[in-house]
């Protein structure tokens, strides 16, 4: 069995969702992935939050016409560094599905402690980059990934 999380740090940074039921995907840190400071760069997650949703949306049986989308917006809430060495997984959930958009939250744990969230918004667009209604096909296969407040929050 894989150890859980720790609990969240700094109160609230990090939503208590049901990540449990969350997609997870191991992320293999490299040494230019590091700054110098000594942990991760800022400019990484992103890279790495494309790397799960690639991977969240394959294991969802998500491709070709299922998702024509073009990153909107994300957002990252640093909450602590990622140093080379730790073993790190993103967690993703569908947070918001709407008429042709969808929100995935994602959090970033390093040797079982949330290390930062982040919130992504993609957009459907057909050939012209218009945005265009989300097929139905879509809605079902991202169903099982859907987030929700942990119990008791």
């Amino acid at each position: 069995m894989t150890a859980q999380p720790s609990a969240v740090p700094s109160g609230g940074r990090i939503p208590a969702l049901n990540w449990n039921d969350a997609h997870r995907t191991s992320i293999q840190l490299r040494f230019a992935d590091v700054d110098a400071m000594g942990h991760v760069n800022n400019a990484r997650y992103a890279e790495f939050l494309e790397v799960a949703r690639m991977d969240m949306s394959q294991s969802l049986g998500i491709q070709g016409d299922d998702d024509h989308s073009m990153l909107a917006r994300l957002e990252l809430d640093y909450v602590r560094e990622i140093r080379l060495g730790q073993t790190v997984f993103i967690e993703s959930l569908v947070e918001r599905v709407g008429r042709s958009s969808w929100t995935v939250a994602a959090r970033f744990v390093a040797d079982n402690v949330p290390c930062a969230f982040a919130r992504s918004v993609q957009v459907r667009v057909n050939a012209d980059h218009i945005p265009e209604a989300l097929p139905e096909r879509f809605r079902e296969l991202v169903a099982p990934l859907l987030a929700h407040g942990a119990p008791g929050s």
